[in-house]
This record gives C-alpha cells, sequence and structure tokens, in this order.
C-alpha cells in the first residue's frame, strides 16, 4: 500500500497504520478515505498529499 505525505506540514499517511484519531482503520488505502478526511497535524484536505516516492 502506498504512503502520501502532507505537502503543508510533512505528516505522512501510511495505511497500515490508518488514522486511529480519525476512526480510520489499519489498512485502509488512501483512495478509501472519506472525501472529509483531512491532515491529523494541519487541517490540510485530501488533495494536499502527494504520493511518497
Amino acid at each position: 500500500m502506498q504512503k502520501y505525505v502532507c505537502d503543508l506540514c510533512g505528516y505522512v499517511y501510511d495505511p497500515v497504520l490508518g488514522d486511529k484519531e480519525a476512526n480510520i482503520v489499519n489498512g485502509t488505502p488512501f483512495e478509501e478515505l472519506p472525501h472529509n478526511w483531512y491532515c491529523p497535524v494541519c487541517g490540510a484536505p485530501k488533495d494536499n498529499f502527494k504520493i511518497v516516492k
């Protein structure tokens, strides 16, 4: 599964870990995150994230 990084603050969404604060379970791919999910560090929307290469 692909990791994504926030362009604004550098937070990395790792699908293996999910996002416990937003009730996103482990194993949830970035593409399956709700449209209103946002960066838990800076509040940026999903479209501010890029694939980690």
